[in-house]
């Protein structure tokens, strides 16, 4: 194949992805400030993003951290709030499940929201699209992606250590999970879940270590899935 096709697709990739970077910035600044205000170091909060480049999973794990919750307890319910990265990786093993092992790794560092939101819509409308062509093109999303999210969470860390102490920023961290999950909320599916979070997480707010929240997590995702499969049967 020729280099120009992959570098073409790298370059569509990367300019797809540019709009996306509105909401990249401001998060990842805010989880930055937020993670300092937490007590994490500056190293701590920057290593946090790049490791586990899950801004969502990233959030959970630092509302734990600031509620003492043990770290299996942490682990587990960050696992838990990124386990549609499975969902999205079957759905993106049928495009480029055949790329070689180590592109497939760098893949599934790379799998987040909009990597695979750009991905998938780009496969579905060139499906003759060759494989060279579809993972260089999800590079190119990723590209200017994860330095973004690294660079602004750590200018986050920078700017929260000019936080003065009286200007507690507690209350942006559930503000920042509302702004993220409210968009998403797009389907009966999707809706029946969140209500059913909220119901279970209120119900279980007693037990120790944040271990309400995993439950209402897996509760919740049983909903969603019932919901799904039931309005599947309807149609």
């Amino acid at each position: 194949m020729p280099r120009s096709a992959k570098a073409a697709a790298f370059w569509r990739g990367v300019f797809d992805v540019l709009p996306m970077l509105i909401v990249v910035v401001p998060f990842a600044t805010l989880f930055g400030v937020l993670a300092m205000e937490a007590g994490l170091s500056v190293v701590e909060v920057t290593g946090f993003s790049v490791l586990v480049f899950a801004g969502a999973s990233q959030l959970a794990a630092l509302q734990l951290i600031l509620d003492n919750a043990p770290l299996i307890v942490v682990i587990t319910a960050s696992l838990t709030v990124n386990l549609r990265m499975a969902m999205y990786s079957a759905s993106l093993a049928t495009h480029l499940g055949g790329a070689p092992l180590w592109q497939r790794v760098l893949i599934a560092y790379f799998n987040v929201d909009q990597t695979y939101a750009l991905g998938v819509m780009r496969y579905e409308t060139t499906p003759d699209m060759p494989l060279p062509e579809r993972v260089a093109y999800y590079f190119g999303a990723a590209t200017p992606l994860a330095p973004t999210w690294a660079l602004f969470t750590l200018f986050g860390a920078l700017l929260g250590t000019n936080v003065p102490d009286g200007y507690g920023l507690d209350f942006a961290l559930p503000l920042a999970f509302l702004a993220m999950v409210g968009p998403m909320l797009r389907t009966p599916a999707h809706m029946a879940a969140a209500l059913a979070s909220i119901v279970m997480a209120l119900l279980l707010s007693g037990l120790p270590s944040g271990l309400g929240l995993i439950l209402a997590a897996m509760v919740a995702m049983g909903v969603g899935a019932g919901v799904e499969v039931w309005m599947e049967r309807r149609r």
